[in-house]
């Protein structure tokens, strides 16, 4: 055969990875989030009878069965200044991080056909089960506030310092979601894991309790968890002026603010810069 007619070789295929995790511009990616954490706000209650009350019934479920074992049973409630509302403020908030955590794990996994075939920044997929869990907390903040001024509480100033709090545990919240759903197609044990780990983070987190009551020994340990540090603030800006803040509380030991801290901003760079890694050959995993 001439050298004329020989077949031209062909460069060896390269892996062409998937849609990265931000992918196309800004404005695309918040309206993608935002259509989506919408649509998936309404179908939540879609077909159902009470609609949006059921997203209320829950919490309100457990925060009855447990101001009953705790006032009622144990006594413990009596004890603590306005314990109906702080216990319902906590167990609301505490939703916001417990139910979106939960539904992100597997978002990815449950959404594939969405991945494999949509041209969408990645992201955007556990993001929205985020924000669709915050806009429910929105909401139900509304009665929450009305059954804290109901029982008692007179309104403070400090109230305005709110939107700090949900910010602080939304970025939690992210960055925990972020990188429990970037492994999750890989390691599926994430899931059943993650059953007990937020289950120890119930109990290990001043909801039940305020901190000024914790055994001395495990108090440490409880201001360690990043999430106990919004739960204080919160006690203190929005119930009881006189509970000890965060600066107030983890006074006995120095180093124990700073750490916590640097555990939160850890969680939320590794939730980044891990979904950002295995975005692009998530759907190799699926």
């Amino acid at each position: 055969m001439k050298a004329a007619e020989r077949i031209p070789e062909h460069p060896p295929l390269e892996k062409i990875p998937g849609p990265s995790a931000f992918g196309g511009s800004a404005r695309r990616f918040f309206s993608l989030l935002w259509l989506t954490s919408v649509t998936d706000f309404r179908l939540g209650f879609h077909g159902t009878v009470l609609g949006y009350i059921w997203s209320l019934a829950r919490p309100l479920m457990l925060f009855g069965i447990l101001l009953l074992v705790f006032t009622k049973v144990f006594r413990f409630g009596d004890q603590v200044p306005d314990y109906a509302s702080l216990l319902l403020l906590n167990i609301m908030l505490y939703s916001l991080f417990g139910d979106a955590t939960s539904a992100a794990v597997g978002s990815l996994v449950d959404n594939e056909g969405l991945v494999r075939r949509a041209q969408l920044p990645r992201i955007v997929i556990p993001a929205s089960t985020v924000l669709t869990t915050f806009l429910t907390l929105t909401i139900n903040l509304i009665a929450v506030f009305a059954f804290i001024i109901i029982s008692g509480v007179e309104p403070m100033l400090t109230w305005l310092f709110l939107p700090v709090i949900l910010l602080w545990l939304l970025a939690l919240t992210f960055g925990t979601s972020f990188l429990l759903s970037a492994f999750f197609p890989r390691f599926r044990d994430i899931g059943l894991i993650w059953t007990v780990v937020g289950l120890a983070l119930f109990y290990g987190t001043p909801i039940l309790y305020p901190i000024e009551v914790a055994p001395e020994g495990l108090r440490a340990l409880i201001e360690l968890n990043p999430l106990s540090l919004i739960f204080i603030q919160a006690h203190h800006w929005i119930i009881d002026p006189n509970a000890p803040s965060v600066i107030e509380a983890t006074s006995g030991h120095w180093w124990i603010l700073p750490a916590s801290l640097s555990i939160f901003v850890a969680i939320c760079a590794l939730g980044l810069a891990a979904f950002s890694r295995e975005a692009p050959k998530v759907a190799e995993e699926l």
